[in-house]
């Protein structure tokens, strides 16, 4: 109803931005394009602002309209941001826009203050961020009246100071309303996390924790062991876990010869405790297999690492490669079922050590060739082809990796669809729900090439046209520049 209103108000923003980006800038002096600049943050300040409310009447109206789902998902889809993004202007939102409740009622955001001050430019998102941390860290026994009065110092000083200056009053701000450092226990719970970035270019992640007490204790009697100079060395065939006889420490000659920092130390004592965990098999089993590593790879990749000639068929591995500094230049990856490359060298350590799952693909034909289990499986061997062929959640541009799918019938049960592999896919237990056969649930069928497509209902896409992710297979965009059209299987 308002979409010619919308074009025409985005239309003269765009052509004002225009305008602003063909002034003559080279004949400006310093003191003006310094001058500029202020104005040039207020105005994007400003737009950010703008976008709090609509996106805050979006989570009102629900997903319903795009076929349902996270909206964090779908907006990160359409806008060509990640998903964290997403996450974090929708929790901004949250806070910095009006809400309208079922009973039509509006109610003013939960952060008047830094909602108007954003509004009017005065204070950028890092400012922003900066009171809201803040305000989120505060104990529960700070009163609605002080946390009332913090925000109104907070934006108050965000109004002339950077938000690094801005933190610093924070912090003393949060020293005097909390002088004695009490918290309590939901405190403490709230701000426990522990959280990994995507790979790197290395294939090395990174992140952050913030461990509770408990968690703490536990780690600091491990570390004491396990990340003592010569305990868990990687380099070691059989890492020492035991130490000495006499039970003092671990060997002084491993101690000596180890040249390992203590964040390296400690490193190698949580994958040691990890894979000791997975290889017990204490952990059970989840979503029909035991709890342990499954890697993907073609028998290819597995040659080239071992310096043989291509071709098919299962390839013998005596012992580990002793020359690992030096392998041939194309290693390539295996893929786990949580997502993450594996380098084939570290497989190959990994299936001396713990045997995770493993399974190999002709490089040609992509069929299964042999499959490596450590104990005999008591449910169907079809769910560990689909984390070699699926590799995740099937739904389009799902992150979900394998190990939390739920295996799906593409030809559904109840209509008489069997549990044959070529029937079977992963789906997340989100988009899971999705799936149906009423005209108002998307519906599943496979390509002539195998994959998963996904037909969206007649109110999400009249056309119904059958869509297929790429998410978990990145090769699709290699070589097919124009988009995930031209990477779709036929």
């Amino acid at each position: 109803m308002y979409s010619g209103e919308i074009d025409r108000a985005y239309a003269a923003a765009e052509q004002a931005v225009a305008a602003l980006a063909a002034l003559p800038t080279h004949r400006m002096t310093a003191t003006e394009l310094l001058g500029a600049r202020a104005r040039h943050e207020r105005l994007l300040r400003l737009l950010v602002a703008a976008d709090r409310e609509p996106l805050a009447r979006l989570v009102e109206r629900g997903t319903d309209d795009f076929g349902g789902g996270a909206l964090k998902a779908i907006l990160a889809d359409r806008l060509r941001i990640t998903r964290t993004e997403a996450g974090r202007r929708l929790a901004q939102a949250a806070e910095l826009a009006s809400r309208i409740l079922t009973s039509g009622q509006d109610v003013p955001p939960v952060l008047p203050l830094v909602a108007e001050a954003e509004a009017r430019g005065a204070i950028g998102t890092e400012h922003v961020q900066v009171i809201r941390t803040f305000l989120h860290h505060l104990p529960e026994t700070v009163d609605a009246q002080e946390r009332s009065n913090a925000e109104r110092d907070l934006v108050g000083y965000a109004e002339y100071l950077r938000p690094d200056q801005l933190q610093r009053c924070a912090e003393h701000l949060a020293a005097l309303l909390n002088p004695d450092g009490e918290f309590s226990d939901r405190d403490r719970a709230r701000k426990r996390s522990f959280t990994m970035r995507p790979q790197g270019p290395d294939k090395m992640r990174s992140g952050r924790f913030c461990a509770d007490p408990e968690l703490a204790a536990y780690l600091e009697v491990i570390f004491a062991k396990l990340a003592a100079p010569g305990m868990c060395h990687p380099d070691d065939m059989r890492p020492v876990v035991d130490g000495r006889s006499d039970g003092d420490g671990p060997d002084r000659d491993a101690a000596a010869r180890d040249t390992r920092t203590p964040g390296q130390r400690r490193h190698d004592a949580l994958s040691t405790l990890c894979r000791d965990s997975l290889a017990s098999g204490r952990l059970g089993s989840h979503r029909g297999l035991p709890v342990t590593v499954i890697a993907t790879a073609t028998i290819g990749e597995l040659q080239r690492y071992a310096g043989i000639g291509s071709g098919s068929g299962p390839v013998e591995v005596a012992e580990e490669r002793t020359d690992i500094s030096a392998p041939p230049a194309d290693r390539g990856y295996a893929t786990t079922g949580g997502g993450s490359l594996l380098p084939i060298r570290d497989l190959i350590r990994m299936a001396g050590r713990a045997l995770p799952y493993l399974c190999m693909f002709d490089d040609d034909t992509g069929r299964p060739l042999y499959f490596g289990r450590a104990t005999r499986l008591a449910t169907p061997d079809q769910r560990l082809v689909l984390h070699a062929t699926d590799r995740g959640c099937t739904y389009p541009s799902c992150p979900a990796p394998g190990y939390i799918c739920e295996t799906h019938h593409v030809h559904e049960w109840a209509d008489g669809g069997n549990t044959d592999i070529t029937n079977l896919t992963f789906v997340c237990p989100a988009h899971h729900r999705l799936v149906g056969t009423d005209p108002t649930r998307w519906r599943t069928t496979k390509s002539r090439a195998g994959r998963t497509q996904w037909t969206p209902p007649h109110h999400v896409d009249p056309t119904a046209t059958p869509r297929i992710s790429s998410y978990h297979h990145a090769d699709d965009h290699i070589g097919n520049p124009t988009g995930p059209a031209a990477a779709q299987p036929p």
